[in-house]
């Protein structure tokens, strides 16, 4: 094994190797190549670069020994990439071999091209691939469907310019049900990156087949068909009936990846039957069985399969609700397992079940694994708030384990029973005592912090509160951010209940918070509290001791839109992470969003879905808009020009979906150049309040929206009006078509542009967009006079906010009226308004000033966008808040033509 001869520099144990691997890879016996072969293989499987025997591997290739050329094949997998112009060499052998007599060696052959990913060799795989396509033997034609997939990863455009796509779609009609698995497998894949185009051409008569093969094929092969009938949508009721019959039988396989798939399928076709049908509850009793059988695989595998089940149980309770006890932990089973077991039977808990519930809970709080302890008692916190019937048994069960005194269970017993404070608001207080009783053992921020809320919220019950409260204070700065806000909070809530007692407690808090802490939450919710108390204490009041919404059980559901679309990847990753694909796998935003079919009753077509086209089949018409709902006389047709939204490429997103947004309101009319406004000859308009800026707003919450949140602010520059929004995605799926549309509103305002967002907004991200807007719309009056209601679409669903508009932004800068016409209109008033604030001057503009009895007298006009002016006089008198805004009554009849032209405005500041 030594060579003595080679000697010198750069001769190492390693060139020595090389060089009798190169010896022995040329041996003129087979026996001796092949053996060499192995131990290239074996050196490069531990790591170590036995590329510069390339040449010499490849010519191994030239050999009937099936086991040899396997391991050639293997080499040139592995080093074809790194020695692309080597890998040529090796060509004429892949094309030899595709027309072997041996099957096994056509495919050998075809599947290692396809494995090969050189562009080089891609374009020589055409002709081999075509052939293989159509070979006589289905292992040969398995391999190369799935070939077809590879080679489209590589170069798409060249698989779509050969045709294989379509030779894919007539293997699906091939007699053998593993060539027809691959070939849905193959083209499943490709979908994924086209996910527009409808590649697997599903059809009743395509399903038909796929459901035949379903029978014969291998587990794997079910699964690819069974994932792919679940992106079927059937025509109707008696279609999903006839697949559901003939899948239900895969809910007894042996492997349980073929059980979930399957149970994706019955979970998807569920959504079509009717929920009175015998076969709908037949189907139903038929899926518990089999998810109840996973439960007694591998903990692993009962981790993936309790992952799911807590999906299906959120859509569809019914099917587990009478095995609640399956759910029962088990004393050997691990952490993650008992964790999620906990999870899934609190779903399942009802007024039926509940008492075993309890008792089960009970006992789990006595366990030595403390974390799952913790999970236990916050569960029974869960059953009180869930099943309002046995909230006072989960009490006085908290209350038992309170009185075991073992420190991190009375903890998390004091932090449930905040929550259930919450939900039973003036129902459980009598226990407060005994809660109080254990304060000195609370070492854990959260139980710190509920022992502080409860104490605040109750303070006038407590004798001692005060006290009590100052004991947390005196290690203010060591304790967490949670704690100090919450006491922050608690000790102004005791200071309005009990100002007499409490006032050197709130400043000394006050204090703390604001000048020596660097916190900035901190600061900002003392300086917010000083404030307040310091100069309304009745609104401090109103404000901090405000009552506050009832918390609900479910506040860990996931949102809806996801939960249908995790239960469209039952038995994937998704469905363990409980996350969309796109959350979690790299380079997967354009992956096409699946989602439940439309629901019985609905209108459902056939094929995978499609966006809708045309909502206007749905969706009335604007002019039709909530006519006929609030029944208005709407006289003569309006002159304005209809260049609308829906004009624009938008369709009408409103359909009615403001109903409940519509104040009752009368109609206007326009005629020989006059205005009535609203019935009314001449208008005076409260509004509630005057500002040239406005702060964005939330207009539209995340928790309304499916996790999208709409904020903004209306603004005017340069003559033009604006809607500035930015749009925060908070939900897990990215939101893509977006679109926006205005009700009628009280000056006639629509988007001048569509919505300016032309990527998708993905998830955690924010899009600011300023939206310019015109006064030509269709008018409708609106209460209070600027409120504007928006209806916004996306992918995902229309949803609906409204917005008040400051009344600056409607005001032009050519609002400057002549003095002699301005006094000879404005003193024909004798009224006087009270108004306390002051008007800013955003294009108002004064036209005369006179000091009167030491009153300074402003006569100011301004102009609306639609041409009425306002005329005000405000009286300021120095060392007064309050300024007095003077507007002419309505006018005689002599000058009705100079008066439709003219509103008079009463400003409430």
């Amino acid at each position: 094994r030594y060579f003595p001869l080679l000697h010198g520099p750069g001769v190492t144990p390693k060139t020595i190797i090389i060089f009798e691997l190169k010896a022995e890879l040329n041996n003129e016996k087979k026996e001796k190549r092949k053996e060499a072969v192995k131990k290239v293989i074996a050196a490069m499987t531990v790591g170590k670069d036995v590329s510069s025997l390339f040449p010499d591997v490849v010519n191994c290739m030239q050999t009937d020994n099936l086991e040899l050329k396997k391991l050639v094949y293997l080499y040139l997998m592995n080093y074809a990439k790194s020695q692309p112009d080597m890998a040529i060499m090796a060509v004429n052998s892949f094309v030899k071999d595709c027309e072997d007599p041996n099957p096994l060696i056509r495919a050998l052959a075809v599947r290692t091209m396809g494995c090969i990913r050189v562009d080089k060799i891609t374009e020589y795989l055409c002709e081999p691939l075509r052939k293989c396509l159509k070979d006589e033997d289905p292992y040969v034609r398995k391999t190369a469907a799935v070939c077809v997939a590879k080679l489209h990863d590589i170069n798409a455009q060249m698989v779509e310019d050969q045709g294989f796509l379509d030779s894919l779609r007539d293997l699906i009609a091939d007699s053998n049900p593993m060539v027809v698995a691959n070939a849905v497998a193959a083209l499943s894949e490709i979908s994924e990156s086209h996910p527009n185009s409808n590649l697997l051409d599903l059809n009743p008569q395509n399903i038909n087949k796929l459901l035949t093969a379903l029978n014969e094929c291998t587990e794997w092969g079910q699964i690819f068909i069974l994932d792919c009938l679940s992106n079927y949508n059937p025509k109707d009721e008696r279609e999903a009936q006839s697949i559901c019959e003939r899948v239900t039988p895969r809910l007894s396989h042996a492997n349980s990846a073929v059980v979930l798939s399957a149970v994706k399928v019955l979970m998807k076709f569920l959504e079509l039957l009717p929920k009175e049908s015998d076969y709908y509850n037949t189907l139903l009793k038929k899926l518990s069985p089999p998810l109840v059988t996973l439960l007694s695989g591998e903990p692993e595998v009962q981790y993936v399969a309790l992952r799911n089940i807590n999906l299906i149980v959120q859509k569809r309770p019914e099917i587990l609700k009478q095995e609640i006890k399956v759910f029962f932990v088990k004393y050997n089973d691990p952490i993650y397992v008992k964790l999620e077991k906990l999870d899934i039977m609190i779903r399942l808990a009802s007024q039926a079940n509940i008492a075993q519930v309890l008792a089960e809970l009970k006992e789990y709080a006595t366990e030595v694994d403390v974390d799952f302890v913790r999970k236990a008692v916050r569960a029974i916190g869960r059953c009180a708030i869930k099943v309002e019937q046995s909230a006072e048994r989960c009490v006085s069960t908290l209350l038992d384990l309170i009185q075991t005194k073992v420190n991190y269970v009375v903890q998390e017993a004091i932090v449930v029973i905040r929550d259930i404070f919450r939900k039973y608001p003036n129902k459980y207080e009598s226990i407060i005592a005994t809660l109080c009783e254990n304060l000195d053992s609370l070492d854990e921020p959260d139980a710190r912090a509920a022992m502080i809320w409860i104490v605040g919220e109750y303070a006038e019950r407590i004798d001692n509160a005060d006290e009590l409260l100052e004991s947390f204070l005196e290690g203010f700065h060591d304790e967490s951010t949670q704690v100090q806000l919450t006491l922050l909070t608690a000790i102004v809530k005791l200071f309005l209940k009990k100002p007499s007692e409490t006032q050197e407690l709130v400043q000394q808090v006050l204090s703390l918070a604001t000048q020596d802490s660097d916190n900035p939450d901190l600061r900002d919710r003392g300086y917010i509290y000083w404030r307040l108390l310091s100069t309304d204490p009745v609104t401090a009041k109103e404000v901090v001791l405000s009552e506050k919404p009832l918390i609900s059980e479910e506040t860990d559901l996931i949102e809806p839109t996801l939960l249908d679309e995790l239960i469209c990847h039952i038995g994937s990753l998704a469905s363990v992470y409980h996350k969309p694909p796109n959350a979690f796998v790299e380079g997967s935003h354009g992956i096409h969003r699946k989602h439940l079919p439309i629901q019985h009753g609905s209108p459902v077509s056939a094929g995978p879905a499609a966006p809708i086209e045309q909502a206007q089949s749905v969706i009335p018409s604007q002019g039709d808009l909530l006519g006929d709902l609030l029944n208005l006389d709407l006289g003569p047709p309006v002159n304005v020009p209809q260049q609308s939204s829906m004009q624009m490429g938008a369709v009408d997103l409103l359909g009615g979906g403001l109903d409940s947004l519509v104040s009752d309101g009368h109609s206007h009319r326009i005629a020989n150049n006059r205005v009535y406004l609203f019935g009314l000859e001449c208008l005076h308009v409260h509004i509630s309040l005057f500002i040239v800026y406005l702060f964005p707003q939330i207009w539209l919450p995340a928790v309304k929206a499916k996790g999208l949140e709409i904020s903004g602010t209306f603004s005017r520059r340069q003559g033009q009006m604006y809607m500035d929004m930015t749009f925060t995605n908070k939900a897990l799926q990215h939101m893509t078509d977006f679109a926006i549309q205005f009700n009628k509103n009280s000056f006639g305002v629509i988007p001048t542009t569509p919505l300016p967002i032309h990527t998708p907004l993905m998830p955690s991200q924010s899009i600011e967009v300023s939206l310019p807007l015109n006064t030509i719309g269709p008018v409708m009056k609106m209460d209070p006079l600027n409120n504007l209601q928006v209806a916004v679409k996306n992918n995902i669903d229309v949803f609906y906010f409204s917005g008040l508009i400051p009344l600056n932004i409607f005001f032009v800068e050519d609002g400057k009226m002549g003095t002699f016409l301005y006094f000879f209109i404005f003193f024909m008033s004798k009224d006087i308004y009270t108004v306390s604030g002051k008007l800013q001057n955003d294009n108002i503009y004064t036209i005369a000033k006179r000091n009167v009895e030491g009153q300074d007298m402003l006569y100011q006009s301004l102009k609306l966008t639609n041409g009425i002016w306002i005329l005000a006089e405000l009286r300021i008198q120095p060392g007064n808040p309050n300024y007095t805004v003077k507007h002419p009554p309505n006018l005689n009849s002599p000058h009705s033509e100079l008066r439709s032209h003219l509103l008079f405005l009463s400003v409430e500041v």
